[in-house]
């Protein structure tokens, strides 16, 4: 049997990991400031993860959701503090497409209503509705096509504010990334953001926050929307929430009262996933990685706008992105063949940075310099940088 073939793979075969580095099965090792699609919030194969993890393996790795499990409380807990949430519910689950899935549903059972709000560039996973409410018909099939999707433009409050006037009260959901990743790393302006709150709040309408790649301290908030200064009324999270452990979840406002059987899970919040999620709760809150993300995405951004061939340096915290000329189309695979460095892309020309927020200065260093070297070569003019 052969894998089924869904994505273009790098011949690279990584057999090691520590913090922000990887060496493949030939010893060589790699600056990671990709994070497996950001994944890796705490750094590769951190001690106290892997501890938090062992331990549990020793004990009980799985059961299911029919049996009281006190790790999910305790990690509803550990959660409520360090994002600032302490009054919402959280739902655990499996992946990021799962958390935006339960977060459509339950909205639509919130106000009985069909119609979803999404936005150009937007990316909200694979499956069912999730893909729908993504802004790439090469990823949707037939079978997931629906008449109730409505995508505007990104950031344009006008556009948003005439789509509620005609169908305010058919709209049961505005979905939005606070910065979108896929799409290339644009960032939310804080009056869209205020603007979707206050007409889901005019309409009653469910805001939910998808913070599957931007949230979990990547922008130096917990959730990238917190920058508005509004609440959502349903976050969605995956990625980071793990460290490449797979969970997920969806955290809920209290004016949204649960009712059995309307959401539910067999893997979701099992013993070995909240495990892993609380190790990495407890990291970010230990070693200040939010604080980290902020000071080392300063510094990248700041020495990245000083480069003249890259252009509209963006994004917060540890999620940035820049423009890549066509004359420099060669610099990402340059990075990673030459540099050994994996950085990430969007179509047609971003390069993503999306390492892990425990980052270091040194590291964040070694990448500006081999930048500037791998564009000094590639330049028709060698000495323009200097």
């Amino acid at each position: 049997m052969n894998l089924f073939d869904v994505y273009p793979v790098n011949e690279i075969t990584i057999v090691k990991a520590k913090g922000s580095y990887v060496w493949n099965d030939k010893g060589e090792q790699y600056l990671d400031l990709y994070g497996g699609h950001a994944v890796i919030s705490i750094g590769h194969t951190h001690p106290h993860w892997v501890k938090r993890i062992e331990e549990q393996l020793e004990k009980i790795a799985f059961y299911s959701n029919s049996i009281r499990i006190p790790l999910q409380q305790q990690l509803a807990e550990k959660l409520g503090k360090v994002s600032g949430k302490t009054d919402y519910q959280l739902f655990l689950c499996n992946s990021g497409a799962e958390a935006n899935e339960n977060a459509f549903k339950l909205a639509s059972f919130v106000n009985g209503r069909k119609k979803i709000v999404a936005f150009s560039k937007s990316f909200h996973g694979r499956t069912s509705l999730a893909v729908a409410a993504t802004d790439n018909k090469n990823i949707v099939a037939p079978v997931n096509e629906t008449d109730n999707i409505i995508f505007l433009p990104f950031n344009d409050e006008d556009a948003l504010e005439d789509c509620f006037k005609k169908n305010g009260k058919e709209i049961s959901s505005v979905i939005i990334e606070g910065i979108q990743g896929v799409g290339g790393i644009n960032v939310a302006e804080v009056s869209f953001l205020k603007k979707i709150r206050s007409l889901c709040d005019e309409y009653g309408t469910v805001y939910i926050a998808d913070s599957v790649q931007c949230g979990y301290g990547r922008s130096g908030k917990f959730f990238s929307h917190d920058f508005a200064g509004v609440d959502a009324d349903i976050y969605t999270m995956a990625k980071g929430m793990g460290n490449g452990f797979p969970v997920a979840g969806i955290i809920v406002s209290p004016k949204i009262k649960a009712k059995h059987f309307q959401l539910g899970t067999t893997f979701g919040g099992n013993h070995l996933a909240c495990a892993a999620a609380l190790a990495v709760l407890e990291i970010i809150e230990e070693e200040k990685l939010m604080g980290n993300a902020v000071m080392i995405g300063k510094y990248l951004r700041d020495e990245l706008e000083s480069i003249p061939q890259l252009k509209n340096v963006r994004g917060r915290g540890l999620m940035i992105g820049f423009d890549v000329p066509e004359a420099l189309k060669d610099l990402k695979k340059n990075l990673l063949w030459k540099q050994k460095i994996f950085t990430g892309e969007a179509k047609p020309n971003v390069i993503r940075l999306l390492p892990s927020l425990g980052l270091k200065k040194r590291d964040a260093e070694q990448f500006i310099d081999s930048i500037k070297e791998e564009i000094q070569n590639l330049v028709e003019t060698p000495n323009l940088l200097n």
